[in-house]
């Protein structure tokens, strides 16, 4: 005979199983007991409460923090998304300090929170779309370089960018990708593979001095489109220097009016852009653009670090064309992980 994992007393002074219900009520009565008559609970937790209420304007003003000092705005964009882990310790804070003032202030940083990320927790992925395209910083220290490719290209993506392919991998990253891909180009540290015939390559000067962008026509069973693949320069986080991202910063300014001049009506970006949508210094690029995974996506779609993504650099981008689902790839030999989204070009429907 099964025993009973929990039981409680009942009426009758016997014992019985202990149902969930029970359970939660007896632990909420524990919880709240000693707040009954405090007249201190909305006197204590002002700390809290003015932390809650930083958090809340530091969020909802992320725009307005200046960038002179340390490039501090960027950095803060970067990682904006996981400033809401800071509300759950906050309302367990109040909690534990039986401060009703603190738990009602906590709620602004949550209601900003969700105004502001809340999107992202559905999933906004349809089934449609007529092409499939990836992109991968293959990182140039890769130690499985062929394995990388093959698993790329397993994908099933139609067109796929990779970024910082260093000079002696080219060959092999040509050799491995040949067997799915008829066309490629390869300009500097980037390259595209394609399904179908490309025409028009050339590099894009992003004001670096070498080859880390590039421009081509793809053309598709839908008709012609504008593929940019980019690489933008590193971003660092110094103790002296804070988020150094000058370079960066001019890059996607240059990226931007490359971009806003192409002929094309359906553009889609492709690349590594060492920062997110949030970041306020790639609005050259991403104020003409939608991304992928905040139109289609499920969840952040973070892409780096590979071993724990944490933020997503790596981006799709589109213009003139209709994004149907985003996702990321299985994890590679790289420090990113790949991300590939499905897009209708075909909209006259």
């Amino acid at each position: 005979m099964a025993q009973q994992a929990y039981v409680t007393e009942t009426d009758n002074g016997g014992s019985g199983p202990e149902r969930p219900g029970t359970r939660l009520r007896r632990l909420l009565h524990r919880l709240l007991a000693g707040w009954r008559g405090d007249p201190r609970i909305w006197r204590r937790g002002a700390v809290l409460a003015a932390l809650a209420l930083l958090l809340a304007l530091v969020m909802l003003l992320h725009s307005h923090i200046p960038n002179r000092v340390g490039n501090l705005g960027s950095l803060t964009e970067t990682f904006l998304p996981w400033l809401g882990l800071a509300v759950p310790v906050l309302l367990l804070l109040g909690l534990l300090r039986r401060s009703a003032t603190a738990l009602i202030a906590v709620l602004l940083p949550a209601i900003v929170w969700l105004n502001l990320f809340g999107g992202l927790l559905t999933d906004r992925t349809g089934a449609g779309g007529d092409l499939m395209v990836a992109t991968h910083n293959v990182n140039a220290e890769n130690p499985d370089p062929v394995g990388t490719a093959r698993q790329v290209a397993a994908s099933g993506a139609d067109v796929l960018a990779l970024e910082e392919v260093p000079a002696t991998a080219v060959s092999t990253y040509e050799k491995a990708l040949a067997p799915t891909y008829k066309y490629h180009a390869v300009e500097g540290t980037v390259g595209l593979w394609s399904r179908y015939p490309m025409s028009e390559v050339r590099a894009v000067d992003i004001k670096l001095g070498w080859k880390r962008a590039m421009r081509a026509t793809v053309t598709t069973p839908h008709g012609p489109i504008a593929v940019y693949v980019a690489h933008m320069p590193s971003v660092r986080v110094k103790v002296k220097a804070g988020f150094t991202a000058r370079e960066r910063d001019r890059s996607a300014d240059a990226l931007g009016e490359a971009i806003a001049d192409e002929p094309l009506k359906r553009v889609v970006l492709l690349g590594d852009l060492n920062g997110t949508m949030n970041d306020r210094s790639l609005n050259a690029v991403t104020s003409q653009m939608r991304s992928t995974q905040g139109a289609a996506g499920s969840g952040f779609g973070f892409s780096w670090p590979a071993s724990f993504p944490m933020a997503r650099i790596d981006q799709i981008m589109v213009r003139g064309v209709e994004p149907e689902s985003s996702w990321t790839l299985p994890r590679t030999g790289s420090d990113h992980l790949p991300v590939a989204a499905r897009v209708k070009l075909d909209t006259s429907s």
